[in-house]
């Protein structure tokens, strides 16, 4: 709860900063997701005038306030540590100084100006980005502080030529005070510029992010040392020893005020670095948990925007790279599972590859449809197919319904399992109880006939085929028996027909079945006893012998089925 109250309370000011959309993807706040590749040309423009903006105010409030530290850390080193007015603003440099600073800073802005509009004029138009393209924009923080450091030079020679009394002594204190302060200075400038380009940053990486550290965050944490404690701790080291060689006079008052501002500046300073850092590494973070967060509610579209040059955008980058390798493995796992139905691909997954299988006692159901060779010869194409498809959809459902699969779509038929490869309390009634609800079924919602017959028995349930290529399936008596009932079946216009080994071990559902005589069957030498659902037989019982002789018509005229 810490962390999104954290970031809640930063979002006013950087929306002001850089807007809804950089503070969306910065902060990863759950708004809406911005295309960075598919921006407008206005988007652009007032993102890039923003940016610019605020790159400018930063540069001279930054520097500015360093400027302020550095000209008392100088007045007070040569005054023996004494703060008074005199000794600051009535002192003869204070002019030259604020000459040197102001022209320091205008350089700054001009200097940083020139090297970041190529940059933004191309970030504006919307162009794809080249390889120099994508290195330019990645080298804009160090362009920055090349900027920044060569300004608070040249303030030194303004220095030098604006004061009027000049001594070397003056001319080494004030160059290394400014030397300090542009390291101070390019350090702040370095984290700053490389968190506020990231909208260019991300649409320069857009197509080609970046798979290798370009600035680490070893470098911000190396900036981060330099500000709050480098700079500060080389200055006092630099103020006792001109005052142990007698090139600074000693302290005169009770409280060395120099060091005591020196100590100011690397609480501040520090805080101020310390902040930028922290955010820079939270923020892209931040965004990866939210991102993390859909995908493992299953949004598998869900991506982090590739905006940091540093580790974190390696990071980031694999992470992308991740998501879409899940993504692609959950849709090779549906298209697997609808060819082979969601338990069998769950097997498969789970114990591997290889050819295998085991005996099992399972229910077998096999549907066909009656003159599906004439139905689609007089029929469009297109017809037949939309027809199937409503047929397998029912099938598919009610098979489903009753905790059975579908072991394979022959055609025009379907034959399904119950009892593998997944165990069943009730194998046998799971598939007569199937095989009335689909009668049901499809007598109600298809103008087609049918023949559905019901086994029950051991069969062999696994992987059959070759070590490059196989398929499960089930392999026993049972399987042809049900194919050769279900034939019979579809001479009592469209009915379902089960064995007795099927009934018998179906507890309560078999109140629901009646036996309709025996027959022997193509491809088995005792006749097999025959079995169809209540509700489907005549009301009238003398007229069961009639479905019984319609059962054994064909079979008179070809013999034996």
């Amino acid at each position: 709860m810490v962390a999104p109250r954290w970031a809640a309370s930063r979002r006013p000011m950087q929306r002001f900063a850089f807007g809804r959309q950089v503070t969306a993807f910065v902060l990863g706040t759950g708004e809406p997701a911005v295309d960075w590749g598919g921006l407008d040309v206005a988007t652009r423009t007032r993102l890039a005038k923003r940016a610019t903006a605020i790159s400018i105010l930063v540069i001279v409030v930054s520097n500015a306030a360093i400027s302020v530290e550095t000209f008392l850390l100088v007045q007070l080193a040569y005054n023996g540590g004494v703060l008074t007015v005199d000794s600051t603003i009535g002192a003869p440099n204070f002019p030259a100084i604020v000459a040197a600073v102001v022209v320091g800073l205008a350089l700054n802005v001009l200097l940083g100006l020139a090297m970041l509009r190529p940059q933004m004029h191309w970030f504006r138009t919307g162009s794809l980005a080249d390889h120099e393209r994508r290195r330019a924009v990645q080298h804009v923080p160090y362009r920055q502080v090349a900027a920044t450091v060569t300004a608070w030079f040249c303030a030194v020679g303004v220095y030098v030529l604006v004061a009027d009394d000049v001594t070397a002594g003056r001319i080494l204190g004030v160059t290394v005070a400014f030397t300090l302060a542009a390291l101070s200075s390019g350090s702040l400038t370095f984290l700053f510029a490389e968190r506020a380009l990231r909208p260019l940053a991300v649409v320069a990486l857009h197509d080609y992010p970046a798979t290798h550290a370009m600035h680490g965050v070893r470098a911000r944490m190396l900036a981060a040392w330099a500000v709050s404690s480098s700079v500060p701790l080389i200055g006092l080291i630099i103020l006792n020893l001109g005052r142990g060689l007698d090139i600074l006079p000693r302290p005169h008052g009770r409280i060395d005020w120099a060091t005591v501002i020196l100590a100011f500046v690397a609480v501040t300073a520090g805080s101020r670095v310390v902040s930028l850092v922290a955010r820079s590494i939270s923020d892209p973070l931040m965004e990866l948990r939210q991102v993390l967060l859909r995908v493992d509610r299953g949004d598998f579209d869900a991506r982090v925007a590739v905006y940091d040059s540093s580790e974190i955008g390696v990071l980031q980058h694999g992470f992308n790279e991740l998501v879409m390798g899940l993504e692609e493995r959950e849709r090779v796992r549906d298209l697997f599972a609808r060819h082979v139905g969601d338990t069998v691909a769950e097997r498969a997954m789970s114990s591997g590859l290889g050819r295998s299988g085991t005996k099992a006692d399972v229910g077998v159901l096999f549907v066909d449809i009656v003159g599906s060779t004439s139905m689609a010869e007089y029929k469009d194409p297109g017809e037949t197919a939309e027809l199937l498809n409503a047929f397998f959809t029912i099938v598919d459902e009610v098979v489903s319904r009753h905790n059975g699969m579908i072991n394979k779509f022959e055609g025009d038929a379907a034959l399904a399992v119950f009892g593998a490869p997944v165990e069943h309390p009730n194998p046998a009634a799971a598939a007569l109880a199937a095989a009335r609800e689909l009668a049901r079924q499809l007598r109600g919602e298809l103008p087609i006939q049918w023949g559905i017959g019901v086994c029950y028995g051991t069969t062999f349930a696994g992987n059959i085929g070759s070590e490059r290529r196989y398929e499960y399936t089930v392999i026993g008596d049972p399987v042809n028996e049900c194919a050769r009932l279900s034939d019979l079946a579809k001479t009592v216009n469209g009915s379902v027909l089960a064995n007795a080994s099927a009934v018998g071990e179906a507890d309560g559902e078999a109140r629901h079945w009646r036996s309709v005589g025996a027959r022997v069957v193509r491809g088995r030498e005792e006749p097999t006893e025959l079995f169809m659902p209540v509700e489907f037989l005549p009301h009238d019982p003398p007229k069961i012998s009639d479905v019984l002789t319609s059962i054994l018509r064909p079979a008179r005229r070809t013999l034996r089925l």
